[in-house]
């Protein structure tokens, strides 16, 4: 699925700098999590697949502000890709990339069984994906303008099956240790919240393109007690309009709240610390933002599943969205240790990539 939230800036480098404070916030279970060693992640979230069209003009220009309410247009494509994506698959795609072996939880169609072997083949634990007998593998379109504006529409398929995988068996039966609640059928979103509360496992809510389609309710119960809470910007003042909640409310609700920021990189706010931001890692020139977000996701979970700190997870995640930004497809890019290392050098000194360390997210 789309998600141009982390795109790097064409020019320009940056440090982690606290808005306010020291220059890295540490939770408690982060210095647990060093004691404990990796933790297994479960990935729970849309399987689909991507259809990406790239329209060389700009969308704004074909928008008559005095024709709003009556819109009926259409855009001539040069490109057309077909690939692999899905938020849940995307973000499993990049854990395995740094080496974990996330355990992949959605629903996929009659279609599934190549997509599958490649995920496989690449480390994802597909163990868990429910296949549908009848529906095909949920179809994600997505056309982006010369600015990285996008226009795109999902269709479900499969997906609308992923509230039948039992969460709390997978957890069990694979020792998973943190989950990630992704965008998927509602319902399920719903049912992994609660699995992961029945169980004591800590879970980031990551609700992005379904905060659309859910009502308040639907949105306090996935966003309440997460351990992290990840959003754009734009997705950030939807959830305050349909929770109903102030900024500081949701703060005291969630244990850290991760807001990409686009070529500025991203946030990190906590109710009992300093907000921290983290400046992108600057490429040269973008080809395609889409999966942008779900690379910094993946990044910047390999990090919590070592224990780092927010700093060190958050560099991680921009250096991951880097190699996204500059390649087409979600699942096309490759990570190197050298070439990661220079995007975090590039962006945060030597240092940064010292205190990343490839070997500790199994980089081979």
């Amino acid at each position: 699925m789309a998600d141009d939230s982390v795109q790097s800036p064409a020019v320009g480098g940056g440090n982690a700098h606290p808005a306010v404070g020291g220059s890295s916030v540490q939770s408690p279970a982060a210095v647990d999590d060093r004691a404990r060693g990796p933790r297994t992640i479960a990935v729970t979230g849309s399987i689909a697949t991507d259809h990406l069209l790239t329209f060389p003009g700009r969308f704004v220009e074909q928008l008559l502000p005095e024709r709003l309410d009556h819109v009926s247009l259409s855009f001539l494509a040069d490109t057309l890709d077909v690939r692999h994506g899905g938020v849940g698959a995307n973000i499993a795609y990049g854990l395995a990339a740094l080496g974990h072996r996330p355990v992949l939880v959605g629903a996929a169609g009659v279609d599934f069984e190549e997509y599958g072997g490649v995920l496989a083949a690449h480390g994802v634990d597909i163990s868990a994906v429910h296949v549908s007998a009848d529906r095909h593998t949920a179809r994600f379109m997505c056309t982006t303008d010369a600015d990285g504006n996008q226009l795109a529409t999902f269709y479900a398929g499969a997906m609308a099956e992923a509230d039948r995988v039992d969460l709390v068996a997978v957890i069990r039966e694979r020792e998973v240790g943190y989950v990630l609640v992704g965008a998927d059928d509602p319902a399920a979103m719903l049912r992994h919240t609660r699995a992961c509360r029945a169980l004591g496992v800590p879970f980031a809510a990551d609700p992005s393109q379904q905060l659309a389609r859910l009502d308040g309710a639907a949105v306090r119960e996935l966003v309440d007690g997460a351990d992290h809470l990840f959003t754009n910007e734009y997705e950030s003042a939807l959830l305050l309009s349909r929770t109903g909640w102030e900024h500081a409310e949701v703060l005291e609700r969630v244990g850290t709240w991760v807001t990409t920021l686009g070529a500025k990189g991203c946030r990190i706010e906590r109710a009992d610390g300093p907000t921290v931001e983290v400046l992108a890692v600057p490429v040269a020139e973008h080809t395609d933002p889409t999966g942008v977000g779900d690379a910094f996701r993946a990044g910047y979970l390999a990090g919590v599943s070592q224990g780092w700190d927010v700093v060190d997870r958050a560099r991680l995640g921009c250096a991951m969205a880097s190699l996204v930004l500059v390649t087409v497809g979600t699942q096309t890019y490759t990570v190197e240790p050298a070439r990661l290392g220079s995007a975090l050098t590039r962006a945060y000194g030597d240092r940064a990539a010292a205190l990343a360390d490839l070997g500790r997210v199994g980089v081979a």
